[in-house]
């Protein structure tokens, strides 16, 4: 009878440890649409399903206003990557924003570091499209795939990254 009752007391310490560990945890969601959707209201494709693995939740103090793409919250910077496959090429939108208001930042530097399906590198220069009000580049091919991506964005001489993932 005392073994049992040890055991009891022994699994529900062990129990409670884990609510306590897990019990905060935030769940990351991929709101990014599928590859096989069919077209939105405005007859384009929907971006491409993203990795979920490397999106990161929102911090304390921003807010969750996305554009339906892939997010990093980087210190006070909110740094999105929603991918568009086109015929023979992949459109890219990058969204770099600041604070929790997410003010756009018009004059940064944003490049990318692209390993492709086939494990070599590309490197892209992102412009600003100031009617849209992000940054836009166009990775040319078709391959099928995963692809990994390393963005940097030069903000006035601070460098911030935002890593992602997507398949084509």
């Amino acid at each position: 009878m005392k073994s049992l009752k040890t055991g009891l007391i022994v699994a529900g310490t062990a129990g409670m440890m884990l609510v306590a560990a897990y019990g905060n945890a935030t769940q990351v969601t991929n709101t990014a649409s599928s590859p096989a959707a069919s077209p939105n209201a405005s007859g384009t494709k929907p971006p491409l399903s993203l990795n979920p693995t490397t999106q990161i939740a929102a911090t304390p103090g921003h807010s969750n206003s996305s554009k339906g793409g892939q997010v990093v919250e980087s210190g006070p910077y909110h740094l999105e990557l929603v991918v568009e496959k086109e015929a023979d090429r992949t459109h890219l939108d990058f969204y770099l924003q600041r604070g929790d208001n997410h003010q756009t930042i018009p004059n940064a530097k944003i490049t990318g570091q692209i390993q492709m399906p086939d494990r070599t590198q590309k490197a892209l220069t992102f412009t600003y499209d100031q009617k849209d009000q992000h940054y836009t580049a166009f990775l040319p091919g078709k391959a099928a795939g995963q692809y990994q991506m390393k963005i940097t964005a030069d903000i006035n001489g601070q460098k911030v990254d935002g890593r992602f993932t997507f398949n084509r």
